[in-house]
């Protein structure tokens, strides 16, 4: 490979927190890393390498989109797929990444239609996993007329949406947690075979850090590559050597990546550490002296306004 990838291209943002979440989306959308999250969070592929993921499984054959991420430029995004859902009734809802990909081993080349999310926020005014349930009803809702017609139900692809959270609440660090449909046997023991019941799964990567437990494959690697801490060098030396990702020349002189993040990006993440640290003030005065929260944030003067915020994030604790 002598031409930019598309992690090239995606490490290489502008200073504006919109280009830091369109990177975050081209970066993942490389195989290379798509392959690496398949392995570790789908079990249809758990036994697979990841080479066999990228070049044999993920869309039959590596395509190059139609339509570049980046304007006048090529890349290695899956392509294959519509990311827009529409309906006159319930708006337009769009993914950040949505591919297809062949279940190994399969006789009729089953296919499987997966999303991927970059999320930023987790709390932004609803529970995350709702929506990553909204999203996969949307992609088997979206098959009618597709992947089948009339009556044909037994044609419906499995959905997976894999959402990739970025600043979770430190008790979800460095957690992968997968939700999906089971049978339950309430009266007698009636099976159904397990492939025409398990149509949709969610899970939910939260990333932490290197002091937290479980901070090792996948969830390293994301960190690794998401991070506007860690130095471009110490990035490009992970990746290379820890995940056998392989970076170009031409990737490795634009791999000043996300430690030259937007400002906005930058400002958040300020905000946010100011947030925790009011937070823990709030429960130290409420655990060491006794007082209500309403109490502890009279004593920390913070503003009328703000209260609310900080009542609701503490609920959510």
């Amino acid at each position: 490979m002598d031409e930019k990838t598309t992690i090239a291209q995606g490490l290489h943002v502008t200073d504006d927190s919109a280009g830091y979440d369109a990177a975050c989306k081209r970066v993942l959308s490389e195989k290379a890393i798509l392959a690496r999250i398949m392995k570790s969070c789908l079990e249809e592929y758990k036994d697979c390498d990841v080479n066999d993921i990228a070049e044999k499984y993920i869309e039959g054959q590596p395509q190059v989109s139609a339509v570049p991420v980046l304007p006048d430029e090529g890349g290695t995004v899956i392509s294959g797929m519509d990311t827009e859902d529409k309906s006159v009734h319930e708006g337009t809802v769009t993914y950040d990444i949505r591919f297809r990909a062949i279940v190994p081993g399969s006789e009729e080349q089953i296919a499987l239609i997966i999303n991927v999310e970059a999320q930023n926020d987790f709390y932004p005014g609803y529970p995350l996993i709702k929506r990553g349930i909204y999203y996969c009803c949307r992609m088997i809702s979206s098959q009618y007329g597709r992947e089948f017609t009339g009556p044909h139900y037994e044609k419906i692809k499995k959905v997976y949406s894999i959402w990739i959270c970025m600043k979770p609440p430190q008790y979800r660090e460095n957690t992968i947690t997968r939700y999906r449909l089971v049978e339950e046997h309430l009266v007698g023991e009636g099976k159904e075979p397990v492939r025409n019941y398990d149509l949709l799964s969610i899970v939910m990567l939260c990333l932490g850090g290197p002091d937290g437990a479980n901070y090792d494959g996948v969830l390293r690697m994301l960190d690794v590559l998401l991070s506007n801490e860690t130095s471009e060098a110490e990035k490009r030396k992970i990746l290379q050597d820890d995940y056998d990702i392989q970076m170009t020349q031409t990737m490795e002189r634009e791999v000043s990546v996300m430690c030259n993040l937007s400002k906005g990006v930058e400002e958040k993440g300020m905000a946010k550490g100011l947030t925790n640290g009011i937070l823990a003030s709030i429960k130290n005065l409420v655990k060491n002296m006794g007082v209500s929260v309403e109490q502890a944030m009279s004593v920390l003067e913070i503003p009328e306004a703000e209260r609310q915020k900080y009542m609701d994030l503490l609920e959510r604790q």
